[in-house]
């Protein structure tokens, strides 16, 4: 994964426990990591590092199954992404791995706190037209979940990084996005999982 050899890398550049700075990271915002790994380092020239290696690097990348199915069932206007990585990062990986960049796509440069305090969740249900009660979040990392349950909404934690028993907090646990069916009811969808 890009996000671990990235860190890993960073962490030994400055002789810090590459385990320490990956349970900080997922699901963070760069800006956010360093400054808890590494409050003593210049934080602008090591987010501006970190950013540019990850942009370099999309080895590996992956969408998750059934994410371009699931997304397909959707329309356009009614799914939002809500990430900790810049802009062009998530136009870059979303574009890597065969994914749409959706119509709303909110990052850490739209909010002044990143996960897990809510306002990126919280801001892309208002782009939405949504309170935050009435949508479904998808994540991977604790800091993730937390966001979005802060946020008042239903989260469903994804186990393509962590185990279950790693993700407190989320409603349901899938491995992947084959597990989830989704149908529309009126003006609303209903969600489901095996």
């Amino acid at each position: 994964m890009v996000v671990e050899r990235t860190c890993r890398r960073w962490a030994l550049r400055h002789q810090l426990d590459p385990a320490s700075v990956l349970r900080l990271a997922h699901g963070r915002r760069t800006r956010d990591t360093v400054q808890a790994a590494a409050p003593h380092l210049e934080t602008d020239r090591e987010v501006a590092w970190l950013d540019a290696a990850e942009l370099a690097d999309v080895d590996g990348l992956s969408a998750v199954a059934g994410a371009s199915q699931f997304l397909a069932a959707l329309p356009a206007s009614s799914w939002a992404v809500v990430t900790s990585c810049g802009r062009a990062l998530a136009q870059l990986r979303l574009t890597s791995v065969g994914l749409p960049i959706p119509t709303i796509l909110v990052t850490s440069e739209d909010v002044s706190q990143g996960k897990p305090a809510p306002d990126g969740y919280q801001l892309g249900a208002k782009r939405l037209g949504l309170d935050p009660a009435a949508c479904v979040v998808f994540e991977d990392a604790p800091a993730g979940i937390a966001a979005g349950r802060r946020a008042g909404a239903r989260v469903i934690a994804l186990t393509t990084m962590l185990a279950a028993k790693d993700l407190v907090g989320a409603d349901a646990t899938i491995p992947d996005f084959t597990a989830i069916h989704v149908r529309q009811e009126h003006d609303a969808f209903v969600v489901t999982t095996q």
